[in-house]
């Protein structure tokens, strides 16, 4: 397969050079070669996507992706023009629209990747009352922790809830400084090695396991219809690939980033890939908007159908 043309870029350094990337969709060299900027998350296997891309492009469409640090990053990315896509939390986005900015789901990217991981001195969630409990704030992890936690009965007030950045995660756990964690991976496949384990399913919770999408502007759809029907064809075929060679690209990925090929294999077993926007999927975004509400991390919940335009993966006549 051909190699990508990529720049990788870490959060600090893209605001430090702005809007001065090429990335504008429309942008095109005299060679008539389109250039596409697609933001995601460096060495995430669940955000690997847009480095395949370029192995399932259209002739004369070169990718260059641009890895941030965290999907709010992402989203802001998007919303200053300076990528034209981006694979990123779905959580971060239904927060950004519910802000007015221009943002849309075209696609599914990935499902599941949460975990609830707690110490030895956690048996129940009763135990949990008093610990000290890492979250990361505005994510669907601490959604599904404290809609967990209402479920339970458990007033969240009784617990030492603290915000812990996604990298830090698991090494907090090691060493004590939190006692459990509602999570993502690889941090959760990480603590589960270090001799923690599951205090309840991360699932189980009326947002379901509905996590990463692929996501654009209002303004690109718009403009360039075409455009974002090509980069949605070619994400589907690169998760069509991945689901089933998962070990050839998996290597790859660990080969270029480093990291423990075995822990990543263990948090793809958390992992679910899709692209598609089922009814189901449009569904559960408008119920975690809903529940976004209802604690308070939104003023507004969208509508289901301002969340996402599933016309780009059925199929259907572009706008």
């Amino acid at each position: 397969m051909s190699r990508m043309r990529t720049v990788v870029l870490v959060g600090t350094l893209l605001s430090t050079i702005g809007l001065g990337l090429v990335g504008c969709a429309a942008s095109a060299s005299s060679t008539d070669t389109t250039t596409i900027t697609i933001g995601t998350l460096r060495g995430q296997p669940h955000f690997y996507q847009p480095f395949l891309y370029q192995d399932f492009a259209p002739e004369g469409v070169v990718f260059d992706v641009i890895a941030l640090d965290t999907t709010p990053a992402l989203n802001d990315a998007l919303v200053s023009g300076s990528v034209d896509f981006a694979v990123t939390g779905v959580t971060p986005t239904i927060s950004s629209i519910a802000q007015g900015r221009d943002l849309t789901i075209v696609a599914a990217a990935a499902d599941g990747g949460s975990g609830f991981v707690g110490n030895d001195s956690i048996t129940s969630l009763d135990d949990l009352v008093g610990k000290t409990v890492g979250y990361i704030q505005g994510s669907a992890q601490e959604v599904a922790l404290r809609l967990v936690l209402v479920d339970a009965g458990i007033d969240p007030a009784d617990l030492d809830l603290v915000v812990v950045p996604v990298p830090d995660m698991a090494n907090a756990f090691k060493t004590g400084s939190i006692d459990a964690f509602f999570g993502v991976e690889i941090g959760a496949s990480i603590a589960l090695q270090n001799g923690g384990h599951l205090i309840a399913d991360a699932y189980s919770t009326p947002i379901g396991r509905v996590n990463i999408g692929l996501v654009t502007t209002g303004a690109l759809i718009t403009s360039d219809p075409e455009l974002v029907q090509s980069v949605v064809d070619t994400h589907r075929k690169t998760v069509d690939y991945m689901v089933d060679n998962q070990d050839v690209w998996l290597t790859e990925m660990v080969t270029t980033f480093g990291g423990d090929q075995k822990i990543f294999s263990t948090a793809l077993d958390n992992f679910w890939l899709r692209s598609d926007l089922s009814a189901e999927y449009v569904g559960q975004l408008g119920v975690l908007a809903t529940e976004m509400k209802d604690l308070g991390l939104i003023e507004s919940a969208p509508a289901a159908d301002d969340l996402a335009d599933a016309r780009f993966v059925d199929g259907l006549p572009t706008p």
